[in-house]
């Protein structure tokens, strides 16, 4: 076990005869690790992307109300007056009649 943990820590292992499998080993875990480095790296890059998207989300369906409260606005009759009787246009006195059609059969 000691001369195991020598081994390791003067690099013997790696120059003696049968270090081709040490060698495999490690060039295995460096692979890993660099595979789970870029991982983590694409996760984060989706992770900032969705936050990115929320906000934009959160943005337009502000936009959206805001348009909508202003077409509600628009569309009050108080409003439309306002806007015809500077065209001079008014509205009728008269009140409107129904007009009741009988079927000539």
């Amino acid at each position: 076990m000691k001369k195991n943990i020598y081994s390791v820590l003067k690099g013997t292992f790696l120059v003696s005869d049968d270090s081709f499998k040490n060698w495999r080993v490690i060039i295995f875990i460096s692979s890993l690790a660099i595979v789970m480095i870029a991982s983590s790296h694409s996760a984060d890059k989706k992770v900032y992307e969705i936050a990115r998207l929320k906000n934009e989300v959160n943005e337009m369906r502000s936009e959206f109300i805001d348009g909508r409260s202003k077409l509600m606005k628009l569309k009050m009759e108080s409003e439309i007056m306002v806007a015809m009787q500077e065209k001079g246009i008014a509205p009728s006195v008269i009140p409107p009649k129904k007009i009741k059609v009988k079927s000539q059969q």
